[in-house]
Formats: C-alpha cells, structure tokens, sequence
C-alpha cells in the first residue's frame, strides 16, 4: 500500500470513529447535547482534527441523518415489495413509517430535530430524494385511478408525511405507552381517510 493510499484510508478511519462517537452520544445524551469537543474527547483526538473531517457540528448530525433515512428507505422498500396495489402499498408503508420511528428513535429525532426537511434540503440529500420517491409513487398510482386523476401528487405526498410525523411527534413527547391501542386506531382512521380522500 502506498503512502496516499494509506493516509485516505487512516482519514476514513478516523471519520469513521467521529461519527462512531457522535451517534454514541446522541444516544446517551440527545442529539442536542452533542459537540464537536464531546466527540474530540470521547475519541482522545484534539478539536482541530475533528475540524479537519466534518465543517461542524451540522454536518455531523447531516451525516446521521443520511444513514437515518437510508434504513428507513430500506424498510420501506420491503414495505412495498408486499403489494402491487398502490392502496396497499401506502397502508403498508404508513405502518413501516410509524415502525421504523419507534424502533429506531434515537435517529428519528435525529432526522427531524430541526423540523420537516425543506424541498431545498430534500434536492440537496439523495437520501431524502430517494424517500419522497418511494412515497410519491403509490400516491400518483392512486390518484391516476382515482375520481381526480388531475390531483397534486406533491400536496398529497406533503400532506401524508405531515400528518404521519405529527401523530408520531405527539406520541414521542407525550410517551405514554398506555395510548397504544388508542394511537394504532389514530393511525388507521388517518390511513383510511387519506386514501379516501384521493379515490374520492
């Protein structure tokens, strides 16, 4: 191995550790907590190298957010592989949604910590591209079959992921697992009224 090829790979090696640590103390300690001399000293390096990988503290919590949505992208690809039916596929989808923000809560709030991504932001990561695509599809599928076929996908699509993130954020704050089967019901009249609502 040459002298080049070793220093990117201790350079990767190195990013790797910061965010390694990074994701460690979103864990323990909230993604709000985090800093960029935490991390320095969680991996024994000095502030300035951690400066050298990442502009700072955003463009760590950008990278976690990345690798958020790529596990959920992931799930709700086998979400949709269930069904050819554009109905069932946004049932199934809205339910792996809701799965993936509990299982995985910690990089959830991640995700959404600064609030719904704005369409700038969404152009910017391929990750969050690949999510409104997976999304929209069954939407215009529906709407193509629907009683409107000249309906705005785009509203719909921000319509759905609205209120699936809304029902979602007041479970997280409230956090009351004794509204379980309340907060199942919540979802499948929000399902079902959404898909009402685009067949007409």
């Amino acid at each position: 191995m040459g002298i080049t090829e070793r220093k990117i790979r201790q350079k990767e090696v190195v990013r790797s550790s910061i965010l390694k640590a990074a994701w460690q103390l979103v864990i323990e300690e909230g993604w709000q907590a985090l800093s960029i001399r935490k991390i320095a000293e969680a991996i024994e390096y000095s502030v300035p190298v951690i400066y050298d990988h990442f502009a700072n503290k955003e463009a760590i919590l950008l990278e976690l957010t990345k690798q958020g949505f790529q596990i959920l992208n992931n799930e709700l690809v086998k979400a949709k592989k269930r069904s050819t039916d554009p109905e069932k596929q946004i049932e199934a989808m809205a339910y792996s949604y809701w799965e993936f923000a509990f299982d995985h809560k910690a990089y959830y709030q991640v995700m959404y910590g600064l609030g719904m991504p704005s369409c700038e932001t969404v152009h910017q990561i391929s990750e969050l591209s690949t999510f409104t695509e997976l999304v929209m599809q069954p939407i215009k599928d529906l709407i193509a079959g629907s009683k409107t076929p000249n309906a705005d996908a785009f509203l719909k699509l921000h319509t759905f992921w609205s209120m699936l993130h809304g029902l979602i954020s007041i479970n997280m704050m409230t956090n009351d697992n004794s509204k379980e089967k309340l907060n199942q019901m919540v979802l499948q009249d929000f399902i079902a009224g959404f898909i009402s609502g685009i067949k007409g």
